[in-house]
């Protein structure tokens, strides 16, 4: 079984989620953009060992904390896809942009790709690449649970901003319903901020990107 714990983190209360394999202990933390301390002492607490760090995108309240909480916890990074190495090349201006202390730019271990596995002990999570919000967003995708983390793809009731380089409503749309949708509408997601939701539900009420919207 996938049990995950989300713990928000930096001032923009961004949903870092620690998951794990139940059975094994093992896991990973999904998206550390800062205040890793918080995010050591539950995997302390909870007797967890991290076995990686994955990325849905790296604006730095999502990837922030990665290059210190890789080298304290000796793990590599999977993700994102590789469209967002330029964000990742510019982690120290993103913090002098966003008053956040200064980070570690990193190479990540393992660039992902649409149709990629990524393993969390005995469990596995699609990767789904779902450009728009950034251009190497991915979405991971966990069958067992029912449950994908989207990042800042969508959110309750709205979907994420298109107005950063290279970002693209249209190609934002398109992402979600060509890959989030065909999930499932029971699929419950975790986005990067807010509460969680089921893609059912922003299918019927979402304004943005609802089926009253796009016309599915």
């Amino acid at each position: 079984m996938l049990k995950h714990m989300i713990i928000p983190v930096t001032a923009f209360a961004q949903n870092c989620s620690v998951i794990w394999c139940d059975k094994t202990k093992r896991g990973a933390v999904i998206d550390p953009g800062g205040d890793i301390e918080r995010i050591e002492q539950f995997v302390q607490q909870n007797q967890l060992i991290i076995e990686k760090i994955l990325l849905t995108h790296a604006h730095i309240d999502h990837a922030g904390g990665t290059a210190q909480l890789s080298k304290n916890l000796n793990v590599p990074i999977e993700g994102p896809h590789q469209g967002d190495k330029f964000w990742i090349d510019s982690l120290d201006q993103q913090a002098q942009m966003f008053g956040f202390e200064q980070c570690e730019i990193f190479e990540p271990n393992r660039w992902l790709n649409h149709d990629d596995t990524v393993t969390v002990g005995n469990e596995s999570l699609d990767v789904l690449h779902c450009p728009g919000h950034t251009p190497g967003h991915v979405v991971f995708y966990s069958k067992s649970a029912n449950l994908a983390w989207v990042g800042d793809v969508l959110f309750a009731g709205s979907v994420g901003r298109t107005d950063f380089p290279q970002g693209n409503h249209q190609t934002l749309v398109e992402s979600i319903c060509n890959n989030l949708w065909p999930l499932g509408n029971d699929v419950e997601f975790i986005c990067g901020h807010g509460p969680n939701s089921t893609f059912g539900q922003e299918r019927a009420s979402n304004p943005l990107v609802g089926d009253r919207v796009t016309g599915l």
